[in-house]
């Protein structure tokens, strides 16, 4: 798969860096491509994170996954590179990326991937 660009993802300085506090991000519309059938996979991505030093603006974060459409890879791999390219820019004390894809062939599927900071 070739990569989404990261640099797509803005951040802004957490407001509250002395505090931990919860920011829950939930994308219902995700899309993203199987590399096996070239069909869309569906599924909502929420994102909870403890800020660090910094917090992703959200119009930046729907342009960077809107790429996934275009990006074939399985479940297991686009929530991986998510949480890394998340990860990366904004350098949180924790983060999860929950991603629950929509049935297909009677199957539903939810990849949990979590970092956690210094």
């Amino acid at each position: 798969m070739a990569a989404a660009d990261r640099s797509l993802l803005e951040t802004f300085e957490n407001p509250h860096p002395g505090r931990d506090y919860i920011i829950e991000t939930v994308c219902p519309e995700f899309t993203s491509l199987c590399p096996k059938t070239g069909q869309p996979d569906f599924g909502t991505l929420t994102i909870t994170y403890t800020p660090g030093p910094r917090c992703f603006e959200l119009k930046s974060l729907k342009l960077y996954l809107q790429q996934y459409r275009d990006l074939g890879a399985f479940y297991e791999d686009v929530t991986n590179r998510i949480l890394d390219d998340l990860v990366a820019v904004t350098a949180p004390r924790h983060m999860k990326v929950e991603a629950a894809f929509t049935p297909r062939g009677g199957i539903r599927t939810t990849v949990i991937a979590e970092s956690r900071g210094g």
